[in-house]
């Protein structure tokens, strides 16, 4: 495969356009999307660590491998109990393929069964990739299908799973998430938001692989949604570094303990009060959840960072030295579903 991704662990329903599409710069990206571009037409130039924050990664990935373990094992055990080894995991690329092969690892460990697992895109404001979907529903059963993310923000990608699962009725359109402090996954290992290693790269802990393209002009009708294979990063790669290190923590006495929601205000509410606190109109600008912060100052233009503090190193400390990096100003603010949310810059003025 064009990717770093090994066969038995994950079929990419993806195509390859390397070299067909030229990345663009950050500022030069966000400019066009706030003038109506989409996204998906673009590709960013793929950011490179530093050395003081790959230092940052290794010690978030130490940290946190155990429980980002735990989590793998709470989602897998409850699509486990509901599907059974008829389960076909399709994450959604990029930041639930690892996840994915994580689910499919574990349950091989815990029940010696070896289910289906693809990749498939997912664009918001165009859908699902249909050509993905018709592939693997003329090799299973829809009611076998389990989607597959990392995390939740606001739940953007959720609400496009339910509008594209309307096309496909038979398909449920819930979806198995490891951390889900927004409260809206039908699956997910906890509520807390907590820091999942993976989350702190790019392609470099998904298989070199871009985030998902899809522009007409590129993708012919019978292709799938497309992705670059950043082979020139091959000695940068640790996908498989983060994921052998959180199966090394895999038990087959993992009890499942259901947690105890607590009264919140609810995520949309939560949201809805910081566009009000910090005025800003487009809901989009609006990044909940530690994995979502990580990605606006990865990938996007960031205007500030509000964090719930700023002694909480363990889990910020990697958004701390990247807002440094970018001269980006941090904010403690009193969010209670997330520990931190990404502000994107408005880019009209400028």
């Amino acid at each position: 495969m064009f990717s770093t991704y090994k066969e038995k662990d994950v079929t990419l329903l993806l195509t390859d356009i390397t070299g067909k599409v030229s990345p663009q710069s950050t500022e030069e990206r966000e400019k066009l999307i706030q003038s109506g571009v989409h996204y998906s037409e673009m590709l960013p130039i793929e950011y490179e660590p530093t050395e003081k924050y790959m230092e940052l990664y290794k010690i978030a990935l130490d940290k946190y491998s155990e429980k980002t373990a735990e989590a793998v094992m709470a989602v897998a055990e409850k699509i486990w109990a509901e599907k059974g080894e008829d389960a076909v995991l399709v994450s959604l690329a990029r930041a639930g393929i690892s996840i994915g092969v994580l689910i499919k690892r574990y349950i091989a460990f815990k029940y010696k069964k070896d289910v289906a697992h693809y990749a498939v895109s997912i664009i918001r404001g165009k859908g699902i990739d249909r050509n993905a979907m018709d592939y693997i529903l003329k090799k299973h059963r829809p009611c076998d299908i389990q989607f597959v993310d990392g995390w939740t923000g606001k739940g953007a990608i959720r609400n496009q799973l339910e509008e594209a699962m309307k096309e496909y009725t038979d398909v449920n359109p819930g979806i198995a998430v490891l951390s889900d402090p927004a409260h809206l996954s039908e699956k997910c290992g906890t509520h807390e938001d907590f820091l999942i290693a993976s989350s702190c790269l790019n392609s470099t802990v998904s298989g070199l692989i871009s985030r998902t393209f899809y522009k007409e002009s590129v993708i012919e009708k019978d292709e799938y949604h497309g992705v670059c294979f950043y082979k020139e990063l091959a000695d940068k790669d640790v996908t498989y570094q983060f994921i052998d290190l959180v199966e090394k923590y895999f038990s087959t006495d993992f009890e499942l303990k259901y947690e105890e929601i607590k009264n919140k205000k609810s995520s949309k509410k939560e949201v809805d009060d910081i566009c009000l606190k910090f005025d800003i109109n487009d809901i989009n600008l609006v990044k909940p959840s530690i994995g979502e912060t990580t990605r606006v100052l990865l990938r996007r233009v960031p205007w500030k960072i509000l964090v719930h503090s700023m002694d909480d190193e363990e889990n910020l400390g990697h958004i701390y030295q990247l807002a440094k990096e970018k001269n980006v100003d941090i904010e403690i603010y009193p969010l209670e579903n997330y520990k931190a949310c990404g502000l994107i810059k408005t880019m009209a003025d400028n």
